[in-house]
């Protein structure tokens, strides 16, 4: 015989909800009914396996359920929602999967929602913002994304809100400072990026939880959350400069057709020599201007120092941006050449993901000694050689990388050397490629900079100039450099496969560790995959809970340790183009966001 609740719930006699009876104590699972039938309440105890059944949506005046820390399977069914009068409900605890049905909305009456610590996926439906009488929602530990449905700031009366632990992108809405009675807002362990709102309830540092996402920043008059401060651009909206801009308009036009036709011939003969092409596309900056930008140059003003030159950040009397100014040390061998390399690649490239030059300057400082520069757009989050070995540099970022943002810098590096070796004629060969030279803007989009070692490739077999000489960095340069092979792509492939493997474990391919023929790609095959866990970056910030940490590794990390470990193989013939790692990053990208 059936149970009375099955009864009048609407059950029949094949449904089951998994139950484990016992004798002696009450079953661990009980529904309580009110003799009035007002209200009725399902709460449980331990035990429940199995699956929520659909029909429990036939108890039309069930107005709480709670079915937390058990073991239920499947997905939230949608004919839940056919308990309208549904105040609370509660699942958390559980091993749910799916996405939240997209017919919650309909619970206008619901007042708690508690879905934390299962494995749900998916984005947020908007129609939980149609929940307007909604108090508290609990979304933690699962594995959501996506960004916030702008719906939400329709949920005026919601006083806790956590969506902890999960993989939400984008900004943190604005929406969410402008909610009256909101007292607690978990945002922690996501992947959110852009500027903190700052007011509402974010001007009270003790209620929001941001931790766990690295590309958040913050505002410098309100910064309570110790991110950094957000990098912005002045926009230029005086009435003087688009006068200018009226009268430099024509002029220009002019000068890009001269330029179009330039760069054609450019293209068909190059040219030892950048001066002149740069003197003449790009602003004029003189010997004084970089003096006075970089504060003479103030060793407070210095980024960074090599043998061939030193970086600079400054800023220019007649513009507001930042820049970084390279000075290249002419008197030291190999300076003039890096200089004429670097200005050779950046006159014939242009991609996102490569530094972007400002301008040249090439004359003679006050003692009338040759000086050469290059200004660069200014990297507001430094080198990925900081990010990844925080410890053996001052005034380096204080938050680890996530793995996410790991995957971006990866497909970033990627798409750089893909367009380089296939996309240019001829191909362009980068020779130095390691975390030191991958910068990262003020969004985290990562730029490969530093070409001074570059080259093109001869389109003449056996040319000279496709002969390795001693250049690039030890633990980067590929095995083959050493025994007298030419330049090729497969050089470049090589140094990614190093790099990726780096920033994956957090270890320099010139570790103390690594000896007695031991090297950081065989350090991480003999943990492949099994015991990959060992190896990794202990100090990546995952966007999941320890729970999830299996699934992360095993659909996300083994496939790109594995493109690392064919990158990096010693053979040439061994290691894929780029034409092929792209591709399989991409596909890793867009799976995990």
């Amino acid at each position: 015989m059936l149970p009375p609740w099955r009864k009048r719930c609407g059950l029949g006699a094949g449904t089951s909800l998994g139950l484990r009876f016992r004798l002696g104590p009450p079953s661990p699972f009980w529904l309580a009914f009110h003799a009035a039938g007002t209200r009725t309440e399902a709460t449980p105890v331990n035990g429940l396996s199995g699956s929520i059944p659909a029909s429990l949506g036939d108890c039309k005046q069930l107005d709480m359920l709670n079915l937390s820390f058990n073991s239920l399977q499947g997905t939230i069914p949608s004919e839940l929602v056919n308990s309208t009068s549904l105040v609370s409900l509660d699942l958390s605890n559980n091993n749910l999967t799916g996405s939240i049905p997209f017919q919650i909305g309909a619970l206008l009456q619901l007042l708690r929602l508690d879905i934390s610590f299962n494995n749900l996926s998916g984005q947020l439906p908007f129609t939980l913002g149609q929940c307007v009488q909604l108090s508290s929602l609990r979304l933690r530990s699962n594995m959501l994304n996506g960004s916030i449905p702008e719906s939400f700031s329709d949920l005026k009366s919601v006083d806790q809100i956590d969506l902890s632990r999960n993989y939400f992108v984008g900004q943190i809405p604005e929406f969410f400072a402008s909610m009256v009675f909101l007292e607690q807002l978990d945002l922690s362990i996501n992947i959110f990026e852009g500027p903190i709102p700052t007011g509402g309830i974010f001007q009270n540092h003790s209620a929001v939880i941001l931790d766990g996402n690295a590309g958040l920043c913050a505002s410098a008059a309100t910064n309570l959350f110790q991110f950094p401060v957000c990098t912005t651009k002045p926009a230029v909206k005086s009435k003087r400069k688009v006068l200018l801009l009226v009268k430099v308009i024509p002029p220009i036009a002019i000068a890009l057709l001269s330029f179009i036709f330039f760069m054609a011939t450019l293209l068909k003969r190059r040219q030892a020599q950048a001066g002149p092409y740069y003197n003449e596309t790009m602003k004029k900056v003189s010997y004084g201007d970089i003096v006075k930008a970089t504060n003479w140059f103030s060793p407070i003003n210095k980024i960074s120092s090599s043998h061939t030159g030193s970086i600079y950040i400054g800023r220019f009397e007649f513009d507001t941006d930042l820049v970084a100014i390279k000075l290249f040390h002419l008197e030291e061998n190999g300076a003039r050449n890096s200089f004429l390399s670097e200005c050779e690649v950046l006159r014939n490239t242009r991609h996102r993901n490569i530094v972007k030059a400002v301008t040249v300057c090439s004359t003679v400082d006050l003692q009338n000694n040759e000086f050469k520069a290059i200004v660069f757009d200014f990297m507001a989050n430094g080198s990925l050689d900081m990010w990844v070995h925080p410890k053996l540099h001052q005034n380096s970022p204080k938050r680890a990388l996530s793995f996410g943002q790991r995957l971006r810098i990866a497909m970033d590096v990627a798409l750089a050397l893909d367009y380089m070796h296939n996309q240019l004629t001829p191909p362009l060969i980068h020779c130095d490629l390691k975390p030191g030279n991958v910068l990262l803007d003020y969004d985290m989009t990562a730029r490969v900079g530093d070409f001074g070692s570059s080259r093109f490739l001869s389109s003449s077999p056996g040319s000279p100039e496709d002969l390795v000489g001693v250049e690039g960095t030890i633990g980067y340069i590929a095995p083959e450099y050493c025994m007298g092979y030419k330049v090729s792509t497969g050089c470049d492939v090589y140094g990614f496969g190093v790099l990726l493997l780096e920033m994956l474990t957090g270890r320099r391919p010139t570790d103390a560790m690594f000896t007695d023929g031991l090297s950081l790609h065989r350090f991480v095959s003999s943990a492949f995959p099994s015991r990959l866990g060992e190896v990794l970056d202990p100090h990546m910030a995952h966007e999941q809970h320890h729970e999830f940490d299996n699934v992360l590794e095993q659909r996300y990390i083994v496939p790109l340790v594995e493109v690392g470990l064919m990158c990096s193989m010693e053979s040439p013939k061994d290691r894929p183009g780029m034409a092929e790692v792209c591709p399989k990053i991409l596909s890793l990208k867009e799976s995990f966001f």
